[in-house]
């Protein structure tokens, strides 16, 4: 990592338990909040795995590493994911905090050493899911949503639990059209959103 942005943060020596390293990692950079956000999705992230079939111990993986990158400012990440050569969207420049989920992949792969695909996948579209996700990528993004990192109760949890009970589809539907009713007031609509908003509503109601 010695042409990496990496190189300059403050990386604990890994021990080769993860969600130990993650933890470390993200306290000792001062994001003891994020640490447990990360430990809760984790944990809602194998609970939903085993619920709909995907596989508990990637789900667990994923909702570990999925918000490693919020170590860095928004206003660097821009840049981070310029020097690290990732794509760059119109939507991500304009509102760079939807970048950080391409490069907690980045992180995940090269600090942490993560190379499943499935992982690296469902981290990379935790936020927006994305058209034609995988069923990895729908069980982490739902955990992140059930497990609320703002204060007090997500407005769309009961329905989003209730939905479940259908499917993983409906459940990830449930977020998704919650942003979609209140999209005038978003930022930006990043595309992968709507693709995956699009994408979702025609497997459920126009099938």
């Amino acid at each position: 990592m010695n042409d990496s942005p990496f190189q300059t943060l403050k990386i604990p020596e890994l021990t080769g338990d993860l969600p130990q390293d993650v933890s470390t990692f993200l306290i000792s950079n001062g994001f003891w909040k994020t640490a447990k956000h990360c430990r809760e999705v984790a944990v809602e992230a194998r609970e939903v795995a085993l619920r709909v079939g995907a596989n508990p111990d990637h789900a667990e993986l994923a909702g570990w590493l999925h918000d490693v990158s919020v170590i860095y400012p928004v206003e660097r990440r821009v840049e981070t994911a310029q020097k690290l050569g990732l794509p760059i969207l119109p939507e991500e420049q304009q509102h760079p905090m939807l970048i950080h989920q391409k490069l907690s992949v980045a992180m995940a792969r090269d600090i942490f050493g993560v190379t499943e695909p499935s992982v690296l996948s469902a981290i990379g579209c935790h936020t927006t899911l994305r058209a034609h996700a995988d069923l990895l990528d729908k069980v982490v993004f739902v955990a992140d949503k059930l497990a609320w990192d703002q204060d007090g109760v997500a407005p769309f949890h009961v329905e989003m639990y209730a939905a479940l009970e259908k499917s993983i589809d409906h459940a990830a539907f449930v977020y998704l059209e919650y942003l979609w009713a209140r999209r005038d007031t978003l930022v930006v609509i990043h595309p992968w959103l709507a693709d995956a908003y699009q994408d979702l509503f025609k497997q459920l109601f126009l099938a």
